[in-house]
């Protein structure tokens, strides 16, 4: 009997592992000591008027169900003080690059945003720009979120980071 919960234990740590290395953070940069960290926000014009099919919502639909779902939820309101809410999200409506560039490099973690500290890190979820788009499009006009669209032309200059 003991061998079997050790088992089952040990199984649910791994999906708590998993679950974990897979979420969280933010595109904060790091500045000064490990608890200090600053945002920082690039405007960037959204293109409201153009439908959001235009911009693979269907794909960005697929990689939030299959990538971002398990830390920000079905109803895209995170885990309070786990992982943040995309819900209503200020750093989303207004750090889009930032978004592009998190989901497209990841996030170190010991963020804050909107006032709660974050400190899971959130590795790199796509390794395109179209990906990135597709999927920031999607979560940036849904879960009551009416954000507006971003292009491929937007984020030429967002660097990806070597893997």
């Amino acid at each position: 009997m003991k061998k079997i919960t050790f088992f089952a234990g040990s199984m649910f740590s791994l999906a708590i592992l998993i679950g974990l290395s897979s979420c969280g953070g933010s595109t904060e940069t790091k500045t000064g000591s490990a608890d200090e960290t600053t945002v920082k926000e690039t405007a960037v014009e959204v293109k409201a008027e153009a439908p959001v099919e235009q911009y693979s919502y269907a794909q960005g639909e697929k990689i939030f169900n299959e990538k971002c779902i398990v830390c920000h939820q079905a109803n895209g309101e995170g885990i309070p003080g786990a992982f943040p809410s995309i819900k209503g999200s200020e750093f989303l409506k207004n750090n889009r690059l930032g978004a592009i560039s998190q989901v497209l490099n990841g996030a170190a973690g010991g963020s804050t945003i909107n006032g709660i500290k974050y400190t899971a890190p959130m590795p790199f979820q796509v390794d395109t720009k179209e990906d990135a788009v597709a999927v920031i499009n999607y979560v940036a006009n849904h879960f009551g979120n009416d954000f507006g669209l971003i292009t491929i032309e937007d984020v030429k200059d967002v660097v990806i980071n070597p893997r």
